[in-house]
């Protein structure tokens, strides 16, 4: 089913996203990976904030929303919403659909002709139900992130709108990270829309037609995930030994 399907790749945006961040919080202060993610930053923290205020949201240590470099660029325990089960959901489902929405417009602006050009078939249309299919689908994310940065510098655009692409759309998309303290109820928020879009396409029939129209976009968004995730591996894995090296007796 296209929304179960749908459902388990924006969970696993928000994993990737978050194994992003976990990756890079050892490597630099909270505030400085704030300022390089401002876009994404500032989108995640004003999502949060309509999603606090919907939810009759009140200050509990006198403080507003900060920045966290694990988690979305906000935190939470000086803000609580009043609701005791869906307030976490439509809090987290603010940055959410902040983010999300001017990814769509980034991409539409900026990088159809990136998106259009992804192998979109790598991201399967329907959830792996055998050991075999899930060993493919593995197999097939590893041949998106190379098509992702293919994709990226090879369309033949201007060099300087394939980077501002590549960084606004890294901007967005990691902050897409749930926040902490609130990551069950960003895991139910993604439960949720899967579960809404299933009952709207009961109703709407051209649904189905219009998630996987939006398919590409969220083939850019794994890939380019996954993409950043390898490469913070990398970086990460040779700053360790660099400092277990000049460490060493």
């Amino acid at each position: 089913m296209i929304y179960a399907a749908a459902s388990l790749w924006l969970l696993v945006v928000t994993l990737l996203a978050w194994g992003v961040l976990s990756l890079w919080s050892p490597l630099a202060q909270p505030k400085a990976i704030d300022l390089f993610l401002w876009p994404g930053t500032a989108l995640a923290k004003f999502g949060r904030i309509v999603g606090l205020l919907i939810t009759g949201a009140k200050v509990v240590r006198g403080a507003a929303p900060g920045g966290s470099a694990d988690g979305g660029g906000q935190t939470g325990p000086e803000w609580q919403p009043k609701l005791p089960v869906i307030g976490p959901v439509i809090v987290a489902l603010g940055p959410m659909l902040a983010l999300g929405g001017v990814f769509y417009l980034v991409v539409a602006r900026l990088g159809m002709p990136v998106a259009s050009s992804l192998p979109i078939d790598k991201v399967s249309t329907t959830v792996p139900s055998t050991l075999a299919a899930f060993w493919d689908q593995l197999r097939a994310l590893v041949t998106l992130s190379e098509g992702t940065l293919n994709a990226l510098f090879s369309t033949g655009g201007a060099l300087w709108k394939s980077a501002l692409l590549a960084y606004l759309a890294s901007a967005l998309t990691i902050r897409l990270a749930p926040t902490p303290g609130n990551v069950r109820g960003h895991v139910a928020a993604v439960v949720l829309l899967g579960v809404a879009a299933a009952l709207a396409g009961t109703i709407y029939e051209s649904l189905p037609s219009v998630i996987l129209g939006a398919w590409p976009l969220l083939a850019f968004a794994v890939g380019l995930l996954l993409l950043l995730l390898i490469v913070s591996l990398l970086v990460r894995g040779v700053v360790s030994s660099a400092r277990l090296i000049l460490s060493a007796d």
